[in-house]
């Protein structure tokens, strides 16, 4: 495992949507190479957060410090060491995955060398040595999203902030995505995934259960759940509709 080194600081983030309160305060940890979740259902915030943290959109107010080694650095110096990968991926159908992969190799001016033995160790851990010719459109939904976080790890980042990866991918790969996650994470990355899904949230190491852009709940997922007196995250929300519902 590599030495942790990037750490995020959410600060009292608020963000406006036009008439709409997007975030409304929130203040969230990201400790290194952890695999953090923010969860919640579509409106919650989760992926307005990620964009703040990514500098896509700036907070209305609030701000977010980044650290590299435990020393406070600039967006600028988190940026070449950030991967995204957007829940709608821009991948081109009629390339295929080998394509694609040289492809960001000149986007991101990798070396030969780099490249060669970094592209073998993605399409090992993807277990995608078999498909390389296979076009784009012609993948299934879960090596489609293999294929997109293959793009963003071509230049080895120890940041990666993934938007709701899993969403239409089948239960069998669901499970293979994330455990690549863990071996990112297990090599000192910082992970930050946003998903609507509940189950996803007892696999996280941190989560951060977000709703109508306000922060319920965050911490290790079985001390959120009993902190909440609550067996499921199900049973959390459904707790907080209800606490809204006697208001």
């Amino acid at each position: 495992m590599s030495t942790p080194k990037i750490g995020i600081e959410a600060i009292d983030i608020v963000k406006h949507m036009g008439h709409n309160n997007a975030i409304k305060g929130v203040s969230i940890s990201f400790t290194p190479a952890m695999l953090h979740g923010l969860i919640g259902p579509e409106g919650s915030g989760k992926t307005t957060m990620l964009r703040i943290i990514m500098g896509l959109l700036q907070p209305t107010s609030g701000r977010v410090e980044y650290k590299d080694a435990g020393k406070p650095v600039s967006f600028e110096n988190i940026r070449p060491l950030m991967a995204y990968m957007p829940q709608l991926q821009s991948l081109y159908a009629d390339l295929s995955v080998s394509e694609h992969l040289d492809f960001f190799r000149d986007l991101y001016q990798i070396s030969k060398d780099v490249y060669v033995k970094r592209r073998a160790e993605l399409l090992h851990i993807t277990r995608m040595e078999a498909f390389q010719d296979r076009p784009a459109g012609q993948l299934s939904g879960g090596m489609y999203k293999k294929l997109g976080l293959m793009c963003a790890l071509l230049r080895s980042p120890d940041l990666v902030l993934l938007d709701e990866p899993t969403t239409g991918v089948d239960p069998i790969s669901r499970r293979e995505f994330w455990e690549l996650l863990y071996r990112l994470r297990d090599e000192g990355i910082l992970i930050v995934i946003t998903t609507a899904y509940m189950d996803e949230a007892e696999r996280c190491d941190q989560v951060h259960v977000m709703e109508r852009g306000n922060l319920l709940a965050s911490g290790e997922p079985k001390e959120v759940l009993a902190k909440e007196k609550v067996e499921s995250f199900e049973k959390l929300f459904l707790k907080y509709d209800y606490l809204d519902v006697q208001k």
